[in-house]
């Protein structure tokens, strides 16, 4: 996985409060969970577009006053009506602990089933998995060459060395579905097929002329 940065400050006071000026200074409430104590800084906004504004999930390295903590982040929380982030929530990690994190899916290949007509659904965007941090991969990637029409690829058919997925093994993540164009293209091959075969196929024989 990525490393990225983020730099905070410690908060003096914790509350409403003080969670309410610290927005208003264009800053985010967050908190580090798992480094021995809570940890209660601030960040600024515009630093989480590597964080949260990404479709990657990556470790985030927070410095706060000069000290630092390799974390991944565990919760954002955003206002019910503008959506804009509120607060966040980071848990530590270290090198001999598994941590659980939301890893993206990604595609490899093109689908067998697509090449026929049929549609590919990707139905989880993002799969959680648990592992040690050097285990991680940037993503889950899922060869679909092999996926007909009517297939799919599950959770439980998914390994990776070292990472544990942690959703049901019957539930789908990738499947390709059947689309119209795809059920029409069968009967117009038949078609066709009839159609050539009774243009090449040998006249009958005239009936013989009455004498």
């Amino acid at each position: 996985m990525k490393t990225v940065s983020l730099s905070g400050s410690l908060r003096a006071n914790v509350g409403k409060v003080d969670a309410t000026a610290v927005r208003a200074k264009g800053h985010v409430p967050c908190v580090i969970y798992g480094a021995g104590e809570q940890i209660h800084f601030s960040a600024d906004i515009r630093d989480f577009k590597n964080i949260i504004f990404t479709p990657d999930t990556n470790l985030v390295e927070v410095n706060i006053d000069g000290k630092k903590y390799l974390t991944v982040l565990q919760e954002a929380q955003y206002h019910k009506i503008n959506d804009k982030l509120i607060h966040a929530d980071f848990l530590a990690v270290n090198a001999d602990k598994p941590v659980s994190v939301q890893l993206p899916v990604k595609t490899v290949g093109q689908a067998e089933g697509v090449k026929a007509g049929g549609k590919l659904i990707v139905k989880m965007r993002k799969l959680k998995v648990k592992g040690l941090i050097s285990k991680l991969p940037e993503s889950i990637d899922l060869n679909i060459e092999k996926l007909a029409i009517g297939k799919s690829i599950s959770a439980g058919d998914i390994n990776i060395d070292g990472i544990t997925v942690l959703h049901p093994k019957n539930i789908s993540v990738i499947s390709v579905e059947t689309t119209r164009a795809a059920v029409v293209e069968e009967p117009a091959k038949t078609a066709t097929t009839a159609t050539a075969a009774a243009t090449t196929a040998t006249p009958a024989a005239k009936p013989a002329a009455k004498k």
